[in-house]
């Protein structure tokens, strides 16, 4: 069970242990946050593909610090400008960089370890 909430709390309630969840998983962590591209097409028809599913306060949550990466990580700086640059759009490509954050805590937090920057 999750904390109370008092009034005007602005701490949002992630579910049941995401902490063990975020460790113990692999591949499925993408899914689990809802950033893992679903396809939907068939033999006549090919739509778009799109993120559904998953955890909605995980997906809010990695937003902003997506955002934050794409300006101030030189190597998902690089990334973002390279997909920008063959004509992602920047919603697809925000999206593709929140899930590489999710990539890069997985086996920091299975490891019980901090990010330690790249020093140039």
């Amino acid at each position: 069970m999750g904390r109370k909430k008092a009034p005007g709390d602005r701490h949002q309630d992630f579910g049941p242990t995401p902490k063990t969840q975020f460790g113990a998983l692999g591949k499925q962590l993408a899914s689990l946050a809802g950033l893992a591209s679903i396809d939907r097409q068939s033999v006549q028809w090919h739509g778009k593909s799109f993120i559904q599913g998953g955890r909605k306060p995980v997906r809010d949550a990695l937003y902003m610090p997506a955002l934050v990466a794409i300006r101030w990580n030189p190597d998902l700086k690089a990334e973002y400008d390279q997909l920008r640059a063959t004509g992602k759009p920047a919603k697809l490509v925000i999206v593709a960089i929140m899930r590489k954050l999710v990539e890069m805590a997985n086996p920091l937090v299975k490891a019980n370890r901090k990010w330690v920057p790249k020093i140039a």
